[in-house]
């Protein structure tokens, strides 16, 4: 395992993190749940990603028993805030007061006495950017948390944030957490040359476009029923890509793979590996299987003529800007 600067900052992540959406507390089993962390720990994974809001607070409390048998000096730990933690009307968004009252609440559920980064969640329309970034900048100065940053923030709130850290003396924004892979890569164009400019690392998710660059879709075949394609609750913008047009160029895309004696996913998340910005790819997994072969991905080094051939089948695809 290779590790990188979060940004500017000084802090060292595994090129490969872990993360728990839809998976830990929710659709995978505790034990199993702890399994993948231990496994994915053994193999040199310190970063490791979760939310509040995931399964309402259920996937902190499974990360943290997992983490609890290993030396808190050992791992990033980062979790997230912004969506409904309840029905009140504070109990939502980047106010000061439910900032504060989830910060105390992750940090009960995951066992630990601080975060080394909290993020944003979303952008809040209904709150004072200023607001927000002096109570995480509080928090630091608190030791509750070590770094912040934010996920899924366009190019303009980023430059506003930073313009106000600056200006009012507060600590830097470290960190964005962006959906980002071979097929979603709206980013490029704003979001990475902003936080280049910034020191804000990209930390990404779905690398693997909630599956379909594994392979388990093929051009004119159903949707297989197990898939999270299938599940009409989750995901939904991945049926946009569920066409043969895609999946036509997924599969030339496995050919590639396979001819570096490689698997499609290692493909996948070596490509990001060689994106600018990029601090760490989190990945998924329901099973300590699939940890490792994830892992793997960060011994594969990508000429400049493979990462060519992938440019010119991945060029022209339907652009994926999310609205969540």
């Amino acid at each position: 395992m290779k590790y990188r600067r979060l940004g500017s900052s000084g802090l060292k992540v595994s090129e490969i993190g872990l993360g728990s959406w839809l998976t830990y507390g929710e659709t995978v089993g505790n034990q199993n749940a702890i399994d993948c962390i231990h496994q994915a720990y053994e193999l040199g994974i310190n970063f490791f990603d979760t939310a509040n809001a995931y399964n309402q607070g259920e996937a902190e409390k499974v990360v943290g028993e997992a983490l609890k048998s290993f030396s808190r000096s050992s791992y990033v730990l980062a979790t997230k805030v912004f969506f409904p933690m309840g029905d009140g009307p504070n109990e939502r968004g980047l106010s000061r007061k439910h900032i504060i009252e989830q910060c105390d609440a992750s940090l009960k559920r995951l066992g630990v006495d601080y975060l080394d980064l909290y993020q944003c969640h979303r952008f809040d329309e209904e709150t004072p950017t200023e607001e927000t970034l002096r109570t995480l900048d509080d928090l630091v100065q608190q030791g509750k948390i070590l770094y912040y940053g934010v996920s899924e923030w366009t190019a303009a709130q980023i430059i506003d944030a930073v313009h106000i850290t600056k200006e009012k003396n507060l600590r830097p924004l470290v960190s964005n957490q962006p959906i980002y892979n071979m097929l979603v890569r709206y980013i490029e164009k704003e979001v990475l040359p902003v936080s280049e400019k910034e020191g804000i690392g990209q930390v990404v998710f779905s690398p693997l476009a909630q599956g379909i660059l594994t392979g388990k879709y093929k051009p004119g075949q159903e949707i297989p029923s197990n898939t999270r394609a299938a599940n009409e609750n989750i995901n939904r913008w991945i049926k946009s890509y569920l066409n043969d047009d895609v999946l036509n160029r997924v599969a030339r895309l496995e050919g590639i793979a396979n001819d570096l004696g490689i698997t499609l996913s290692q493909l996948a998340v070596a490509w990001i590996l060689r994106q600018p910005g990029v601090s760490s790819a989190i990945v998924g997994a329901s099973r300590p299987e699939q940890v490792t072969e994830n892992v793997k991905a960060s011994e594969v080094n990508l000429s400049n003529d493979v990462l060519a051939e992938t440019e010119s089948i991945l060029k022209e695809i339907d652009e994926f800007v999310p609205i969540w």
